[in-house]
């Protein structure tokens, strides 16, 4: 009998990553906890995104813990109506929902402004227009959903206009992976963004 040694594949960066501080997010499970996934070591940076909704309240344990962790400091912001409140708070990054909807790119905006990176979250889930998102923004390649949609049709236009992420957009241990996303960059074409060098 043969043994092979087992080696986890480690891939540039993960900050599309959702925890147990997700409370009301039924896709979460108890052993999806900030501890476990900074034991797993599945990319050399990575970071939190949890909802920003269910933070509001446990802010500072939330960063804390993360922090304590070696991990940075994100949140996933659904839409416009949270983007006032989320710019003001001490975030290293923003996950967005950037619906087809003005108020929304406005919202974009409103994240932008504070100087932090500003990711636009599973664009296809949400129809996102790239043709009225600031240069600046990164777009995310989203391991979970981009396979839903006719990718090649939707990022090819956009190709030379952003600066391109990938992200698990993991909810449970199992969702710990980008092997979808990074075959659709690679066919793309796209070199991946490091947002933390």
């Amino acid at each position: 009998m043969t043994h092979n040694k087992i080696h986890v594949p480690v891939v540039p960066q993960d900050l599309h990553i959702h925890t147990t501080f997700s409370t009301g997010d039924s896709a979460v499970v108890p052993e999806q906890t900030v501890e476990f996934i900074a034991s797993v070591g599945h990319a050399r940076s990575v970071g939190i995104s949890d909802h920003f909704e269910y933070l509001v309240d446990t802010f500072d344990t939330y960063r804390d813990t993360v922090k304590k962790n070696g991990l940075y400091v994100g949140t996933e912001v659904d839409g416009a109506a949270l983007a006032d409140e989320a710019a003001g708070m001490p975030f290293e990054y923003y996950m967005y929902h950037c619906r087809n909807t003005d108020e929304d790119y406005r919202g974009l905006e409103v994240l932008l402004a504070t100087g932090r990176p500003a990711i636009v979250a599973h664009p296809q889930v949400f129809e996102t227009d790239l043709s009225k998102v600031p240069p600046e923004t990164l777009i995310e390649i989203n391991n979970r959903y981009v396979w839903r949609n006719d990718w090649r049709g939707y990022y090819t236009p956009w190709l030379d206009s952003f600066n391109f992420v990938i992200g698990s957009d993991a909810h449970q241990p199992g969702w710990l992976g980008q092997v979808v996303a990074r075959h659709v960059a690679a066919e793309l074409g796209v070199e991946e963004h490091l947002v933390f060098g």
